[in-house]
């Protein structure tokens, strides 16, 4: 049951993403679907850590790239509800 669930979403959405447009917009579609699954299985909000993601990349080191992944997110943001 878990596994089918987990396909569900990809089946549901299968028709529409025959019309991403070109073949670019469904490699750029294929890379979102498979950070928000990332995300998912972290026990992450996709959205949040979306939207942190992207307002703090630009100003990120590039040696630290590492701390945006979802894995180390959690741990990141449980240390700032902690001292929060």
């Amino acid at each position: 049951n878990a596994a089918e669930r987990g396909v569900r979403g990809i089946a549901l959405g299968r028709k529409s993403w025959l019309f991403c447009g070109s073949d670019r917009g469904g490699e750029r579609a294929a890379v979102m679907y498979s950070l928000i699954v990332t995300a998912k299985m972290n026990d992450i909000d996709p959205q949040a850590w979306l939207a942190d993601l992207l307002a703090r990349i630009a100003e990120h080191p590039v040696h630290r790239l590492d701390e945006l992944l979802p894995w180390n997110w959690r741990d990141r943001n449980k240390q700032v509800d902690q001292a929060a």
